[in-house]
């Protein structure tokens, strides 16, 4: 089960994409009663065979630290905490960052991420503070800062049309900075076309050869749109709980305690669009979510020779693409496509290498940079 608390809408970013940026209650913040209404929600809606992956979020969650760490001791005090079924994560815009909320960190065993779109001739073109200064030197400096207490910490970057051809360079600067757990994502909201539909096999072919490149020179890195292609390839498609659960194993909380599907979909928070219930109300939820992971929308799917290692079921993409969760837009299909040929690719490749894959196979890819990340600490 995954829950995503959007503690705080505060942010001192203003980036270009922004889901929240300019809409009322952009300064809403969690209060803590709200706060111990969703923990409640939490422990009484998780099924016990279930594990509980928790995540904070925002607007710039780390402004609102101290709630979060209130809200940690709620949790580490419930009757039902067991600390083996729990995972805790926090993203960030990376503007906020220092030794004592790493120390602070650790001891809630919170793992942190950070939002990056690239060096600075990306970053500061989408991703600036709120008097539209810009971000990048910021950034960088905390980037290689948190690394020094989380060397596996997942950095994730945002391309948009203008800047998908770009995408291996930011790669490239990402493992020059030390990040060997990188995530690249689509602006879902951007508007892609049949051109950026094209390019997006030679794109993603450079990343497959910065990826072998890195293997061979024994500093390999993990990349997603390569790893999670290779692993369910390996395991002939995705299982039943990687798919989207959204609605149903998957909840977002927005500062007022309207729930949502997904953290994606709070967008305005009007309680109307998306609005499953709300944490203060006496039922919680009032409506099922309608996203299907099961089975989409679109016809072409059905007959399409990868559809089981697509992410065709990953309702807020579908949403935002094209208005309905559980039908896929052409981007989202050329991109899929795209990852899994450089995927079928690079198996072959590292095969011949004599690579086994079989940290992949377990589920757990990053193992195989455990190793040479270690080594540089």
């Amino acid at each position: 089960m995954k829950y995503t608390l959007a503690v705080t809408r505060q942010c001192n970013f203003g980036c270009a994409y922004c889901y929240i940026s300019g809409i009322s209650g952009h300064d809403a913040v969690m209060s803590h009663e709200t706060a111990e209404r969703v923990v409640e929600f939490i422990f009484s809606r998780t099924p016990e065979h279930e594990n509980i992956d928790i995540g904070f979020f925002g607007g710039e969650p780390l402004l609102e630290f101290e709630l979060i760490k209130s809200i940690m001791r709620r949790i580490y005090r419930h009757e039902r905490y067991d600390p083996e079924r729990f995972l805790f994560s926090v993203v960030t815009n990376g503007s906020i960052f220092s030794d004592a909320i790493a120390a602070d960190l650790r001891e809630f065993r919170i793992s942190p991420g950070i939002s990056c779109d690239g060096p600075a001739c990306i970053q500061n073109r989408s991703r600036v503070f709120r008097d539209g200064s810009p971000t990048s030197a910021a950034v960088e400096g905390n980037i290689r800062h948190a690394l020094e207490f989380f060397p596996f910490m997942p950095v994730n970057a945002v391309y948009s049309p203008d800047t998908l051809d770009m995408l291996p360079d930011v790669v490239e600067y990402f493992h020059a900075l030390g990040v060997r757990n990188i995530y690249l994502n689509p602006d879902i909201s951007a508007r892609w076309t049949a051109r950026h539909a094209e390019m997006l096999d030679g794109v993603f072919s450079r990343i497959g050869t910065l990826y072998l490149d890195y293997y061979k020179a024994g500093a390999p890195c993990h990349i997603s749109l390569i790893d999670s292609k290779i692993t369910v390839i390996l395991r002939g498609g995705y299982e039943p709980l990687e798919r989207c659960r959204m609605g149903k194993g998957e909840f977002a909380f927005a500062p007022s305690g309207n729930i949502y599907p997904c953290e994606r979909l709070i967008g305005s928070d009007d309680g109307d669009r998306h609005c499953l219930g709300n944490v203060h109300s006496a039922t919680g939820m009032l409506k099922r979510c309608s996203h299907d992971s099961e089975h989409t929308s679109n016809p072409f799917c059905l007959n399409c020779g990868i559809s089981r290692y697509c992410m065709n079921w990953c309702g807020c993409t579908n949403y935002f693409a094209t208005g309905d969760y559980n039908s896929p837009g052409a981007f989202i299909c050329a991109s899929e496509k795209a990852s899994v040929t450089t995927a079928y690719a690079l198996i072959e490749k590292l095969g011949e290498e004599g690579f086994s894959f079989a940290d992949h196979l377990a589920g757990t890819p990053l193992q195989s940079i455990v190793g040479e990340v270690s080594g540089l600490q």
